[in-house]
């Protein structure tokens, strides 16, 4: 069976040997990583040289349960990032149809084609289903009654900017399973963190899945201590909300629509987006398109130092 193919954002080192210059020299906006990381501080040197105890773990989950107002019958289990749960889930059932809300993040569909499901584009009939709330890249939200099939699979990657949009209280009713991403919102996708929230039986088989010890000692920390401060949290929304408009009064007098997107993202329409793209590159600065629609581009935003040199390359 041929694997589906994948595209995402990112691939700095292939951009450098086009079009020129180190890793360094390039400005990333083909992502939705927060350009403004959370401060990740010290860590012990337990959390480097011990392998991770109960405590931590627990310590990353009491946080995880606080902010995002997970239902107590929900179990939450830490991950290797949203890409690891990601791959498992397909295993959780037999094989079957499975409709995923589209043009979405590919790697969903990529999981289930080659756990040998038939990835549909009707949710009738379907056994399982996937929606990325918001989804990326369009930013599109759904609601709870978008979803009705027995297995049923949330990713709320994107959802940190939105919190009131979650759809975390799914995961009290049976056969539900919402992903999160630390990399995203934290801007710390280094850190490889995520969560699977859900049914616990359906966490318990991904916990069997992962083995012992999924994530790291220096995640377990760090996350626990990101999770835990509110204030930096409601502080870095309202920032990526205004940046987010900024970045919109910059493109459209430049010939691009907004078409959708987060406080993360921004989805354009232009008239040639590789063209775009091209002309972005030419002063190392790396975007996104996509292969299905020639006429989207999506930016992230610009850390605060960076807003500048866009303006000049957009000029």
């Amino acid at each position: 069976m041929a694997q589906r193919k994948r595209d995402h954002g990112g691939g700095l080192d292939d951009a450098a040997k086009t079009f020129g210059g180190t890793r360094a020299d390039w400005m990333d906006l083909s992502t939705g990583i927060n350009p403004q990381s959370y401060p990740i501080g010290e860590t012990t040197a337990d959390a480097w040289t011990a392998l991770p105890d109960r405590t931590a773990q627990d310590a990353l989950i009491k946080a995880a349960r606080s902010f995002w107002n997970i239902p107590d019958t929900a179990a939450v289990l830490a991950t290797p990032g949203a890409s690891a749960p990601i791959a498992m889930i397909p295993r959780l059932r037999p094989a079957g149809q499975v409709h995923i809300a589209a043009p979405t993040y590919n790697e969903h569909a990529a999981a289930f084609d080659g756990a040998g499901w038939r990835v549909t584009n009707s949710a009738q009939g379907a056994t399982a289903q996937v929606i990325v709330h918001p989804n990326n890249p369009d930013g599109r939200v759904f609601s709870a009654c978008d979803l009705d099939a027995p297995l049923r699979i949330i990713d709320e990657s994107f959802c940190d900017v939105m919190p009131e949009a979650s759809l975390i209280d799914l995961t009290q009713e049976p056969n539900t399973i919402v992903l999160k991403s630390f990399g995203k919102f934290w801007g710390l996708a280094g850190l490889r963190l995520g969560f699977a929230i859900g049914s616990p039986d359906l966490i318990e088989q991904l916990q069997q899945m992962l083995g012992p010890w999924p994530v790291a000692g220096p995640a377990l920390e760090i996350g626990a201590r990101a999770l835990t401060d509110h204030t930096w949290a409601e502080t870095t929304r309202q920032r990526l909300a205004n940046d987010a408009t900024r970045l919109d009064a910059l493109m459209t007098p430049r010939g691009a629509k907004l078409v959708g997107g987060t406080s993360l993202f921004r989805l354009y329409h232009v008239a040639d987006a590789p063209a775009f793209q091209t002309r972005l590159a030419q002063h190392q600065i790396w975007s996104r398109v996509f292969p299905y629609n020639p006429q989207w581009l999506r930016l992230g935003l610009p850390a605060p130092h960076q807003w500048n040199r866009l303006e000049a390359a957009l000029a």
